[in-house]
Order: C-alpha cells, then sequence, then structure tokens
C-alpha cells in the first residue's frame, strides 16, 4: 500500500504510545504555529516600515540570541527535565506573542517593538529546541528511536512550513493583532499537551560542568574533520542564503510580484511542502554518499537561486522556490546523517547544538548583509551573487571532502612516517585511540 511505503514497517506501533502522541501531535500544531509566526513577524516588520533594513534588524533580532544560547541549552537539555524546560518556553512565547498582538491593537507596533519581542522568542526557541531533540528517547523504546524520529521530523516540516501558507490565506480574513494570536495558539497547544505528558526521564547522579561538557563536547568535533566541513559550509551557505529569503523575497513579493503577504506566503509555503517531499523520498532514496550530498545539494540551490530575483511573476517564482525547496531536504538530511554517524552518542546534542547556533549566527548575519546588497546592486543582481557564492561555497566544500577522502588509503604511511619525526608527546597524540587513519593523517599535518 502506498500509505506503507512512507511509513517505516512497525512505525504504526508508535502511535499506541501514549506519550508520544501527545508529543507528535503538540509539537506538530505548534510548529506550525511557529512558522506562521516567522513569516508573520517578516511581514509584519515591512507592514510597519516599508524599508529593507527595518525587515532585516528584526530578522537579525530572531536569531542572534540563538547563537550562544542554543549551545548552552543543548548542555541544559541533558542536565535538567527537557519537559519542563520546553514548558517553560513555549510559556514565554505564548507571553510575547499575547503582547505583541495588544500593542498592534492600540497602534505602537513599532521596528523596535517588534526587533524586541524577535529577539524574545529566539532565546525561547534556542531552549527549546534541545530540549525537545532530548525527550524523545524518555518516551520511546530504543528500538524505535530511528521510527520515531523520522515520522516527527516529517510532521515537523511539514506543520511548520504550513505556517507561511496559513499566512497566506488568514491575512485575507484576520488583522494583524489576530494573526499573532493565532501564532500564539499554536504554542499553548504545546504546553497543554507537554503539561499530560509522563515520560520516564532518566537521571544521572554525577554529571560534568557546563563548561567541561562542552569542551568534551569540542574535542569530540576535532576528531572528525568530515563533520567540521559540513557544518562550516552549511553555516556559510545560510550566511549567504537567510537573508534573501527574508529580505529578498519580502521585496520580491512587494515590489515585483506586487502580491503582498499573500505573494509572500505562497513562495514560502512552495518551498515547504518541495521540502517535505524531498524528505519523504529521502526515506525511500539514500544517497551513497552523503556527505558529498549534503554540499553539493547547495550548489544545486545557487543555480535555482541566482534567477529568482528576475521573476515577474509567480508563475516564475513558484517553480525555483520549489526546486531550492527540495534540494534544502537533501542538505539538512544528509548532514544530519553524516553527524549521527560519526560522533559519540553522548555528544550528539552538543553537536547538533553547535550547527544549529551556526545556522543561528550565519542568518543573524545574513539579514543586514542582504539588505546591503540588493541596496547596493538591486534586486535581480543582488539574487545572482547569492546564487553566485552558494555554487562557489559548496564546490570548495565538495573539493575539500574530496581531498580527505583521497588521503585516506594513505593515512597510515603518513602516520607511521609523522611517529619518527614528531617527539614523544605528539606521538600519542597521533595515535590516538578510536580514531581512523583519516582523522590521524589530519592531526598529524595540524600538529606537523
Amino acid at each position: 500500500m502506498d500509505e506503507v511505503s512512507l511509513l517505516p514497517r512497525g512505525a504504526q506501533d508508535l502511535w499506541g504510545n501514549r506519550e508520544f502522541v501527545l508529543l507528535a501531535a503538540g509539537q506538530a500544531i505548534a510548529r506550525g504555529g511557529d512558522g506562521l509566526y516567522v513569516a508573520l513577524l517578516t511581514w509584519a516588520a515591512w507592514k510597519v516600515s516599508h524599508q529593507a533594513g527595518a525587515v532585516a534588524l528584526v530578522g537579525s533580532a530572531a536569531t542572534a540570541p540563538a547563537v550562544i544560547a542554543t549551545v548552552i541549552g543543548a548542555s541544559l537539555a541533558d542536565r535538567l527535565d527537557p519537559r519542563r524546560l520546553m514548558i517553560a518556553a513555549d510559556l514565554g512565547r505564548v507571553l510575547l506573542l499575547v503582547a505583541t498582538a495588544l500593542l498592534a491593537a492600540g497602534g505602537l507596533l513599532g521596528v523596535w517593538s517588534l526587533a524586541a519581542i524577535a529577539a524574545g522568542t529566539g532565546l525561547a526557541s534556542a531552549v527549546f529546541t534541545p530540549a525537545r531533540n532530548a525527550i524523545v528517547p524518555a518516551v520511546v523504546p530504543s528500538g524505535q528511536l530511528a521510527r520515531a524520529n523520522g515520522l516527527l521530523q516529517a510532521s515537523f516540516r511539514a506543520a511548520f512550513f504550513t505556517g507561511p501558507l496559513l499566512l497566506a490565506v488568514l491575512s485575507t480574513v484576520l488583522p494583524l493583532p489576530g494573526l499573532f494570536l493565532a501564532s500564539a495558539g499554536g504554542f499553548l497547544a504545546s504546553v497543554l499537551t507537554l503539561a499530560a505528558m509522563r515520560p520516564a526521564i532518566a537521571r544521572q547522579a554525577c554529571r560534568a560542568g557546563l563548561w567541561g561538557d562542552l569542551a568534551a563536547g569540542y574535542r569530540a568535533l576535532r576528531k572528525v574533520p568530515d563533520v567540521q566541513i559540513l557544518i562550516a559550509n552549511f553555516v556559510v551557505a545560510i550566511l549567504c542564503a537567510s537573508g534573501f529569503l527574508s529580505v529578498g523575497l519580502t521585496l520580491l513579493a512587494a515590489t515585483r510580484l506586487h502580491g503582498g503577504a499573500g505573494a509572500y506566503g505562497t513562495l514560502l509555503g512552495v518551498a515547504g511542502v518541495a521540502e517535505v517531499t524531498g524528505a519523504l523520498v529521502l526515506t525511500r532514496v539514500v544517497p551513497r554518499r552523503p556527505a558529498a550530498a549534503a554540499v553539493l545539494a547547495w550548489a544545486v540551490i545557487g543555480l535555482f537561486r541566482a534567477p529568482l530575483g528576475a521573476a515577474s511573476s509567480l508563475l516564475l517564482a513558484v517553480p525555483l522556490m520549489a526546486a531550492t525547496g527540495l534540494c534544502s531536504a537533501v542538505t539538512d538530511v544528509s548532514l544530519i546523517t553524516v553527524v549521527q554517524q560519526r560522533v559519540p552518542r553522548q555528544h550528539l546534542a552538543k553537536i547538533l547544538g553547535l550547527w544549529e547556533a551556526g545556522i543561528a549566527a550565519g542568518a543573524a548575519l545574513s539579514a543586514p548583509l542582504a539588505a546591503a546588497v540588493i541596496s547596493l546592486a538591486g534586486l535581480t543582481a543582488g539574487f545572482a551573487l547569492c546564487g553566485t557564492a552558494l555554487v562557489t561555497t559548496a564546490l570548495t566544500a565538495a573539493w575539500l571532502l574530496h581531498r580527505l577522502a583521497a588521503g585516506r588509503p594513505g593515512a597510515g604511511t603518513h602516520r607511521r612516517r609523522t611517529a619518527r619525526a614528531l617527539p614523544p608527546a605528539r606521538i600519542v597524540r597521533a595515535r590516538a585511540p578510536g580514531s581512523s587513519p583519516a582523522q590521524q593523517g589530519v592531526r598529524c599535518a595540524v600538529c606537523a
């Protein structure tokens, strides 16, 4: 049956798990509200200012707090009750969005108030996301973790990218305050379902301190140079591309497509549906070389992103956004797969937290960068430069991965030559137990 082809064998057993059902349902609704909020925040910044710089300011304010907070939140999720952290974060977001609706209703909503609210919700998200990743093993048996994570990610992606489509529909019947209250409703649903959950949270009597825990994660990352390349490529790509999805796409919808919030929401929604489709395809077609797929997909995104600024109608813009959405699924899923395969489980949350922090940093800088590029070069040339940068960055990362892989067959010979040349203290480091020959060779080159 077609339904069975989308759900791995045995996944249906999860729907008899009360805790999993509450988590999946509550978070799917919350992600829908989150997607609506992200699109609404950008559009509200444009509506109250009609300035690209204001849109960039609000976008940066939403992501900048997560640069540090996500890494700390990833460690806290291992040290505290993740369910309570999630409830606290979502309650904070509900209160902030209700306050935003009141400001909008009173005509007091401005760029700086939007930026402050965006920063507050960004901090809450930085705590929430690592806690959500940490709670899944507490509600699902270890044998069903892979299936549970697959189902959750598919529902999260679908729900999040439904948000912009909701903006396109709801903006025709609700005023701005009502739209912010609708977003708050998604986070309230998360609070209620989390409060009803009773996960079996495992507690350990002895834990490393915050800085010791983060330092251990950093040491684990140093042992996997291919993961370093993937994360660095992803962050630079976000720096080049993210601002053009907020600032650039907003200006395209408002000035070139003349479709307002409906056109903006439609473009984001189409990209989201395409990304969900791509994620489902990847459950059936697994890349043989996920690391190469993760970086080269960015090159394909660049090829479709470059002509987007010249689109004069939705008929032209929608296929380009759909193509970038399909490839975005490859970048995300392939990177996570490599990290899960290469990083020890006790450091997995921290490495993925570092990746998310890098995304936040890139997104925070990307919005003002995109606004500056568009102001200097124009909308059409700005998108073309964005696409060129993505292609160049991806090809550079692919070349580095190729060099790393090419060095693996001769890594043992190189290690022996280096061992004779290095002093004793460095010989121990070059022969670190548990490392692959490729990792040992890379570390030898760095030491030398």
